[in-house]
Order: C-alpha cells, then sequence, then structure tokens
C-alpha cells in the first residue's frame, strides 16, 4: 500500500468530518456564492486546521474563483488542494543525515510515541542498510529504557543506556563515544519530556544539545518534535515550549488515524514555520511515513 493508500485509510476520522460537508458544498457550487465560502471556513475549522489558516485559505480560493471565473465544483476543489498544498510547502521536508555519524534528536512530551517512533524510524534506516545506535536519554520515564531495548531488538539495533534516573547528558555523551568506536551511521536519542516542569526540561534538552554539538562535532542533526494529532491545537502549545529549548528542524505528528481533526497539519505548518516530515497513520512498522504534501491532501479532499 502506497502513501496515498495508507494516508486516506488512516485519514477516515477526518474525511468523515469533512468530506460528507465538501462533497455536498463542491457538488451545489455554481459561481461565487458568500455561504459556500462561509461554510468552507467552518468546515476547515472544526478539522482543526486553525482559524487564522481557514480564514486565510478561504480568502485566497474566494480571490481565485473571481479572479479565473471559476464555476464548477470539481476546479474549485482542484484550486482549494492546490492553495493547502501551497501551504504545507514549509521548508525542506528532507533529512539532512550525510555524514557519519549523524543525530536524530527526539523531543517531545510524554505519551506523544517518541519511543516508539525512534523504533519505527530505526527499523526502516536498518533495512536501508544503516548502522543504527539508539541513546535511552529518558532516564526520567519508568521503564522507558526497556522500551527502548525492545525497539533495538526488533529493529536490529545497538543501543546505549544507563540506570533510571542517570544524567540524560552522561547517555548520550557514552552514546557518543559508542557511535565512534562502532561505526554508527546514525544515533537517535530519546529525551524525557516532563512538561510540567518547564525549566529543567529546559535546562536538560540545553545540556544534551551542548554534548552532541561537543562530542559530534560537524554531526549533521535533526531535532525532530513529536507530536500527537489528536491532542489539535494543544499541540501546538508545547511546540512553542520545545522550541525554547532547541532548534527544531521538524514535526512527526502521530496518532493521525485516531483523530477527526487531521487538518493540525496546515496548522502546524502555518503557525510554526516548520515542517511536516513524518506522519504516523497507524500501528505498523511501516504506517510511520516520511510526509508528502500533495498525496496528503488529495487523500483529503478525495470523494
Amino acid at each position: 500500500m502506497g502513501f496515498f493508500d495508507k494516508v486516506k485509510a488512516g485519514l477516515a476520522r477526518t474525511k468523515q468530518n469533512m468530506t460528507a460537508s465538501l462533497n455536498s458544498m463542491f457538488a451545489e457550487f455554481t459561481g461565487e456564492n458568500e455561504e459556500f465560502f462561509e461554510d468552507l471556513e467552518e468546515t476547515l475549522i472544526l478539522a482543526d486546521v486553525g482559524g487564522e489558516t481557514a480564514v486565510t485559505v478561504v480568502e485566497e480560493l474566494r480571490r481565485r474563483v473571481h479572479d479565473q471565473g471559476l464555476r464548477g465544483g470539481e476546479q474549485v476543489r482542484a484550486a482549494l488542494a492546490d492553495i493547502l498544498t501551497a501551504r504545507l510547502e514549509v521548508g525542506d521536508r528532507a533529512l539532512r543525515l550525510d555524514t557519519k555519524p549523524s543525530v536524530i534528536l527526539m523531543v517531545g512530551v510524554n505519551g506523544v510515541g517518541k519511543t516508539t517512533t525512534i523504533g519505527k524510524m530505526a527499523a526502516r534506516f536498518v533495512r536501508e542498510g544503516k548502522k543504527v545506535l539508539l541513546c535511552a536519554g529518558d532516564t526520567f520515564r519508568a521503564a522507558a529504557a526497556e522500551q527502548l531495548q525492545v525497539w533495538a531488538q526488533r529493529a536490529g539495533a545497538d543501543i546505549v543506556r544507563h540506570e533510571e534516573g542517570s544524567d540524560p547528558a552522561a547517555v548520550v555523551f557514552d552514546a557518543a563515544a559508542a557511535a565512534r568506536a562502532r561505526g554508527a551511521d546514525l544515533v537517535f536519542v530519546d529525551t524525557a519530556g516532563r512538561l510540567q516542569n518547564k525549566k529543567n526540561l529546559m535546562q536538560e534538552l540545553s545540556k544534551i544539545c551542548r554534548v552532541v554539538a561537543r562530542e559530534m562535532p560537524g554531526a549533521d542533526t535533526e531535532t525532530l518534535l513529536v507530536l500527537d494529532a489528536t491532542t489539535g491545537q494543544n499541540g501546538l502549545t508545547q511546540a512553542k515550549v520545545f522550541r525554547e529549548a532547541a532548534d527544531i528542524t521538524g514535526i512527526v505528528l502521530t496518532k493521525l488515524d485516531g483523530t477527526a481533526r487531521g487538518g493540525i497539519v496546515f496548522a502546524i505548518a502555518a503557525e510554526l514555520g516548520v515542517p511536516v516530515k513524518y506522519i504516523g497513520v497507524g500501528e505498523g512498522v511501516d504506517d510511520l511515513m516520511p510526509f508528502e504534501a500533495r498525496p496528503f491532501v488529495e487523500a483529503l479532499l478525495q470523494e
């Protein structure tokens, strides 16, 4: 099953929320009609696209309908797809991992799926022939290292871990040494996500970033923020907190299959200016996929 089909299946709950309304609106569209634009704006907001983004998208569509003389519903659907796709073209969605080793620092609050995401991504890179090392930097959550150990075994990756309660930066220090000694291509660093203790969280992440820069100088480093799509707009608040401590290069959006508000992808792009690089649309290892803007929009809008 390709990206389009997986996303279409994964967006089933969002499509239930949107498609009936959109199909009805497009079917009845015969020209410039203010009620159509008002209904479209409401539908986008309900899908968690975000109020400001919804207004901007609808205004652009209104302008195109007027300037291009669009009349048929399918013409309008195609124009909307173009506008929504353009809204997602933020930054470079490709992972920059050209050095050996390269580093992927995974951040996010507890419960969003950081450790599982690391495991799935590690499995993908191992299949591609990469030598992968996992660093159990979340030393505060009970059983976090054990969970990562299981994923390392599944994926065929190495792992560096310390006892629960250890200094996360010390684990990262040892992982850097292990990466050099073992010739690792890629190091994944798991981190704690205790957002309720914001000050400590910021200090820990900043310290980890300094250790990575010092012990693996020149290494390409991606800092991926994992967000749970089911939390909707709350995820944007989380993102703003984490950006205070780390230079976020991309978003991994998990659990899109569990929400009726998949439009949060557009709100993320608009409000954060950070590209969504991976999305999760199911429980399987292959259900975490590199994000593609156009197929995503087409899967969302297709009848």
